[in-house]
């Protein structure tokens, strides 16, 4: 099997003492409701071998789990319309600088939380700390991806969430498939663990440390899978 990297990407990565190798592979484009079971059987089956350790992105699971919002359930008031102006933009896009993003925050946090994390926020960034507002909204805030159509036209009306129970969604793939399996939040910033499954034993800062590049790439690849291989000593040199 020849080992795939999308552009601006390594193939091979040292981790935990040893040279792993890792292969980005590309499916169609996932649509909201698809089986992640049949997904594994069509495209990671047939490349898998045992002791292969598969990494997922959060947003094809939460797909398939139907963990969407749309424009229409989210009409941006004047809070999110105000609070989004405040906010910096990273190379990994907009985030909730765009009035909706914000207003999904306030509906899922409350505006009295959300008005705080603002305001922590700002005092925290006077003094060079950065993060805060995320660190308080939680997970469900930060993980939110979409509403955003520059790099995924698909995604311009449409807000992905983060997986439901993705320990849970990994030990079913064991269960079912025989592949050993983790989900993360990535991007070319920062790389996040959402869950494993319960047969990977090691810490999730050393899972991490096999996609802290993020192999996946964070545009239109279509590579929401990166099977991860152990070389052996003799095609590590």
């Amino acid at each position: 099997m020849e080992f795939h990297a999308n552009e601006g990407k390594s193939v091979t990565i040292q981790a935990m003492g040893k040279t792993w190798a890792r292969h980005a592979i590309a499916t169609h484009f996932v649509t909201v409701g698809e089986s992640y079971i049949d997904l594994m059987e069509r495209y990671v089956k047939p490349v898998y071998q045992e002791g292969d350790i598969l990494s997922m992105s959060e947003k094809v699971i939460a797909i398939c789990q139907k963990r969407v919002v749309t424009e229409e359930e989210l009409k941006p008031g004047f809070w999110a319309k105000v609070l989004s102006r405040f906010v910096h933009q990273t190379s990994a896009g907009p985030g909730m600088g765009l009035p909706i993003k914000m207003q999904f925050a306030i509906n899922v946090c409350g505006l009295p939380k959300i008005l705080w994390a603002a305001f922590r926020a700002a005092i925290d960034k006077l003094r060079g700390v950065r993060g805060t507002f995320y660190r308080i909204a939680g997970l469900e805030v930060s993980g939110l991806d979409g509403f955003y159509g520059e790099d995924i036209p698909e995604y311009e009306h449409m807000g992905v969430r983060i997986p439901e129970n993705p320990a849970g969604v990994c030990d079913e793939i064991f269960e079912k498939t025989g592949i050993l399996s983790m989900i993360v939040d990535a991007n070319d910033l920062n790389v996040e663990m959402l869950g494993h499954c319960s047969q990977l034993k090691e810490s999730d800062e050393a899972l991490l440390d096999l996609i802290r590049d993020n192999p996946a790439g964070q545009d239109r690849q279509l590579t929401p899978f990166v099977l991860i291989r152990l070389l052996p000593e003799e095609q590590a040199k």
